[in-house]
């Protein structure tokens, strides 16, 4: 099925729209593999394994709520014969349900705020339910880690045409927009003190950024009384920032520094990041009314098959259509995450320092084969998302 996004692609960049359409079809061909027996779980991650002979197998890993929720939120724009072959012949309202009855059991906030927004999303006459447990694990004035706190605002904007939230709303929203430093558009860690060691506090990652400005456009769309122009503008900010810090490959960096809007530490960077949770974010951000961000968008998408940093590696793909994956991140591969503990620690001190030396002894040449639902999950909810 055509979507405006995807259409928009091929006005844009011709080239490109087969690559999407490529990753579309590699996600609906990965996810029923990525489900546990029974049909109503998910996996945390498919770890790829190598043979003697060279090829590759997966061996399914664990099990993720969250991931789970998010896989729901993508696959509710597939037609309904598509949701059931890709959520073990649920739709995606059913999945949300058995999500749902799963949650006297969930202790985590941020899988109860997803649910939520699936539940939300797929118009689930249990929704109350959810909402009521993301309530009871949000404890009022308790500072949250920034994505967790991001999922609780997208949730409850999904709800505000259905269920009473405007109180909750309101308080997740502005906690999310007291978050920031100063006049700094990019978001810490967590929305205040005590979660995070001091030395790495000023350190941010690429989903703090992500998810609080999708959750903010979402927040401004879900007003229908004129929006929410202060909560547009932080979105605006953030990612415009994000994306004049892009790299020159598309890629889209991992830690930043909250304090000043840099960069702290680029790698790794991850196939997520570049078909997905970029993607999604900033769709729904210019649906909400923000600016066009295609150019950035198109820029991290074709990183998936130009990957400079594997350019010497002629046999190396972050694509496995056989295995119906993506392999999840190019790495440094430094002992104990060396790079980013040295960058994190000496940024805290003296902001803006690179160490460029160690540029050079950790190259970005190592691939971590494995892949996650969620990551699928996202795709869809990018790229399916916006039907014509």
């Amino acid at each position: 099925m055509t979507t405006t996004r995807l259409a928009a692609l091929g006005r844009e960049e011709p080239p490109l729209l087969p690559l999407a359409q490529r990753l579309l079809g590699v996600a609906e061909s990965g996810l029923p593999s990525m489900l546990l027996p029974g049909g109503e779980a998910f996996v945390f991650t498919m770890s790829g394994q190598q043979t003697p002979g060279g090829s590759w197998t997966l061996e399914r890993r664990g099990t993720s709520t969250r991931y789970a929720a998010i896989t729901v939120l993508g696959a509710r724009f597939l037609p309904e014969d598509r949701q059931r072959a890709v959520l073990g012949g649920h739709t995606a309202q059913e999945f949300a349900g058995l999500l749902v009855e799963s949650l006297p059991a969930v202790t985590n906030l941020g899988d109860a705020a997803l649910i939520a927004w699936a539940a939300a999303d797929t118009e689930h006459p249990k929704l109350s339910d959810a909402l009521a447990r993301v309530d009871a694990l949000d404890e009022e004035g308790r500072p949250q880690y920034t994505v967790e706190a991001a999922w609780v605002l997208s949730a409850l904007a999904a709800a505000r045409d259905t269920a009473d939230v405007e109180r909750r709303f309101h308080a997740a929203r502005d906690r999310l927009l007291k978050a920031r430093i100063g006049d700094i558009p990019l978001f810490p860690h967590a929305t205040g003190p005590g979660l995070v060691p001091g030395y790495r506090a000023h350190v941010s990652c690429f989903a703090d950024q992500t998810y609080p400005l999708q959750a903010l456009a979402r927040a401004h769309a879900s007003d229908d009384r004129g929006g929410d122009p202060e909560a547009l503008a932080a979105a605006e900010a953030c990612a415009a920032r994000i994306c004049e810090l892009q790299g020159d490959g598309g890629q889209w960096w991992w830690h930043y520094d909250a304090r000043t809007g840099g960069v702290v530490e680029g790698y790794p960077v991850y196939s997520v990041h570049q078909h997905a949770m970029a993607p999604t974010a900033l769709f729904d951000l210019t649906d909400a009314g923000g600016s066009d961000f295609g150019a950035a968008i198109r820029k991290g998408l074709r990183w998936m098959t130009d990957v400079p940093e594997l350019a010497a590696a002629d046999d190396e793909s972050m694509i496995r259509d056989e295995l119906g994956v993506t392999w999840r991140k190019v790495y440094r591969g430094d002992p104990k995450k060396a790079v980013r503990a040295a960058r994190g620690l000496g940024t805290r001190f003296a902001p803006g320092l690179r160490l460029k030396p160690l540029d050079r002894v950790y190259r970005p040449r190592s691939v971590d084969r494995e892949c996650r639902p969620y990551e699928f999950g996202w795709m869809l909810h990018a790229w399916q998302g916006g039907r014509i």
